[in-house]
């Protein structure tokens, strides 16, 4: 059963700790994570489903992290007291395997640490969560159309299973926005994003899978195929598109969506 559903950006920055003196220039990102906090914590979730950019990437299958539990730390941007801990859910990926057998390549992958795209999220999502079991998936280098399929079949298990599923995307938009952002400068960044908000708050989903594979490679995002999954289970439901932030102070789209259940 899907109780929640959002796109969550995933910049260290954010991390008090880590953005000190600059955070007030994502302070909308912030209060926008702290408006979802209250989301996710009113949904009462059983489990939740994160899908990152930044796990073990493997080209050729989609994987889910099935170690018994996980840290998440942020010791590679300087902060060494921050420290998270979760546990998975067997039940749940048990059933994503037999699922995906024989449709989607699926491979089961082992590490404790969590990568920065799924502990930055967890980070603010989870104050009032704190035993509450993660699923994290790392999504693949297949084209997008397989992306959208790896959604829907998530979305049987979801619909299926008798736990409280929240599924997090996490990924940001473009990095190229301005000069000086982590790649050189592109006004196809800036389209591309606006071109993606514009479809998800048309719920225009189906579309995104149509947009200009030059426009979505010179944006040098690491969402999409985040934001991809995410629409091919949400498209299944009623729902209203909440944008609660949108924001580019270091030329890096950061996004916040919340997709409300009816």
């Amino acid at each position: 059963m899907l109780v929640f559903s959002a796109i969550c950006p995933h910049p260290p920055i954010i991390i008090p700790t880590i953005g000190k003196e600059n955070l007030e220039q994502v302070e909308n990102t912030v209060l926008a994570m702290k408006e979802l906090e209250k989301e996710l914590y009113a949904s009462q979730p059983d489990v939740i489903l994160i899908i990152s950019p930044h796990g073990d990437i493997i080209p050729e299958a989609f994987s889910i992290n099935l170690n018994s539990e996980y840290v998440a730390d942020f010791e590679d941007f300087g902060d060494w007291q921050t420290r998270l801990e979760f546990f998975n859910s067997p039940e749940l990926i048990a059933q994503i395997r037999s699922i995906t057998e024989n449709k989607l390549p699926l491979i089961l992958i082992s590490n404790q640490k969590l990568d920065h795209g799924t502990a930055v999220p967890l980070y603010y999502l989870t104050k009032h969560l704190k035993n509450i079991p993660i699923v994290p998936i790392n999504y693949s280098f297949f084209d997008y159309e397989k992306h959208w399929q790896f959604g829907e079949l998530l979305n049987k298990v979801i619909t299926k299973t008798d736990l409280r599923i929240a599924v997090i995307a996490s990924g940001d938009l473009s990095h190229c926005l301005i000069k000086g952002a982590p790649a050189p400068y592109s006004p196809k960044g800036k389209e591309f994003d606006k071109e993606l908000i514009a479809l998800i708050k048309e719920q225009n989903y189906k579309a995104a899978l149509k947009l200009d594979k030059d426009l979505i490679e010179g944006a040098a995002e690491c969402g999409f195929r985040s934001f991809l999954i995410l629409m091919g289970i949400i498209s299944e439901y009623k729902h209203e598109t909440e944008i609660l932030s949108y924001e580019a102070p270091f030329g890096v789209g950061y996004l916040v969506a919340n997709f409300k259940l009816k």
